[in-house]
């Protein structure tokens, strides 16, 4: 297996081996963005969709300066340098290094740093044949979670929560009981053949798989709705599932020790799962 192999401002090296300033904003203030993509058989999947939303997250946070171009054939190159196949690509973007102060420097250089490194699926997709169980848990976290910011102390805190309570994933909640997404994930319901996720205007990251589920949905004639729920309706529906970019789609058999239905997984989820699963394989062939 490779070894993990990082790209500093263009420098590949191995990962154990990358130096940056004690002085970088995203290590003092988390001014920075992340992506993380999926590859398969050595080529990104979904990637036009991840470097747009890079985009619109340095945008929002105001760094200027950064040729995405650029940085995905740095991407390319790793990719290609370690000989990849099945692997994860993690990118990070702070405004760079200056003297601690919290407003803007003026001079400072983006730092732009990424790392390859083989990806083990086969814990996940156990969890993809026999369910997951999740927990709930408050939402204490900023009011703009539609950046991909690197500040995920409140994210770290929830799914901690979940992993001592022997879960692997937290789906959060607002102080009036709607639900929102989970700490690394995004989340469905699924109830009389119709899937239901919370809507993007409702403060939440518009996730890759996510959007990419809703589109395999609509052109499966599968009715989709975007709407607030609560903590009740999950034990209401017929399945939750959990979707992200190295979880594809998995179902949620348990919530906060309870079952969902039968406590088994159900068949929107494996179809979709499917579906996932054969547009992969297309994109492969391509």
């Amino acid at each position: 297996m490779p070894a993990p192999l990082a790209n500093l401002n263009g420098v590949l090296m191995p990962l154990d081996d990358v130096k940056i300033s004690a002085q970088d904003r995203g290590f003092l203030f988390g001014d920075a963005v992340y992506e993380v993509l999926r590859i398969y058989n050595g080529k990104p999947w979904l990637e036009k969709e991840h470097w747009d939303r890079l985009g619109q997250s340095l945008a929002a946070i105001r760094i200027a300066g950064v040729d995405l171009e650029r940085l995905r054939l740095r991407m390319r190159q790793t990719i290609d340098a370690g000989k990849f196949t099945e692997a994860m690509a993690y990118l990070h973007v702070t405004r760079g290094t200056a003297p601690r102060r919290h407003a803007f420097p003026k001079d400072a250089t983006p730092l732009e740093f990424l790392f390859v490194q083989e990806y083990d699926d086969g814990p996940t997709a156990k969890a993809r044949t026999v369910g997951t169980s999740v927990i709930t848990h408050p939402d204490i976290r900023w009011g703009h979670c539609d950046i991909k910011s690197t500040n995920l102390l409140a994210n770290v805190l929830a799914n901690q929560a979940a992993a001592e309570a022997g879960a692997s994933e937290a789906l959060l909640y607002l102080p009036d009981g709607t639900m929102s997404e989970a700490s690394h994930s995004s989340y469905f319901t699924a109830d009389g053949g119709a899937l239901c996720t919370t809507p993007l205007k409702a403060n939440i990251l518009p996730g890759i798989t996510r959007n990419f589920v809703i589109r395999m949905a609509q052109k499966a004639d599968i009715p989709v709705r975007e709407q607030v729920m609560r903590r009740e309706d999950l034990f209401k529906a017929d399945e939750v599932f959990l979707t992200g970019t190295t979880t594809e789609v998995c179902s949620i058999v348990k919530v906060d020790g309870k079952p969902i239905a039968d406590g088994k997984p159900g068949p929107m989820a494996q179809r979709l799962q499917e579906l996932h699963r054969k547009a992969v394989a297309e994109f492969l062939r391509a």
